[in-house]
């Protein structure tokens, strides 16, 4: 049996410059005291019914939201997909998920370690 995602991971969150050495994309929740930068960073909503909201900075530095929805892909994984986008399923794996920090890492189908960003 799977266990369920951490309930920590659902929420608001906001990208952050921080880095990390396990080549993991690094959020904070939203309201978190971010430096600023241009162009803002993204982000990246994940909600328990399984829609997901990407955001994106646009061409003119506004973020833009870019709806989906997320399911599970193993024990820490999750396959985001943005059907209307036209764009390849992607599969992250929740590093860390608590009130502080959401850590997502982008990886290959079946968790088979990391790939690119975790971004959608």
């Amino acid at each position: 049996m799977t266990e369920p995602p951490p309930e920590a991971m659902f929420g608001s969150w906001m990208e952050s410059s921080e880095t990390d050495d396990q080549g993991a994309t690094v959020y904070r929740p939203e309201g978190y005291d971010l430096p600023k930068r241009r162009g803002g960073g993204g982000g990246i909503e994940l909600h328990p019914d399984g829609t997901v909201v990407a955001w994106e900075v646009g061409p003119d530095d506004a973020p833009r939201p870019v709806k989906g929805a997320w399911t599970r892909e193993g024990p820490r994984h999750l396959r985001l997909t943005f059907p209307e986008t036209g764009r390849p399923d992607r599969v992250v794996e929740v590093v860390e998920a608590d009130n502080e920090v959401l850590r997502l890492r982008q990886a290959e189908p079946g968790g088979a370690g990391p790939a690119t960003d975790a971004r959608g």
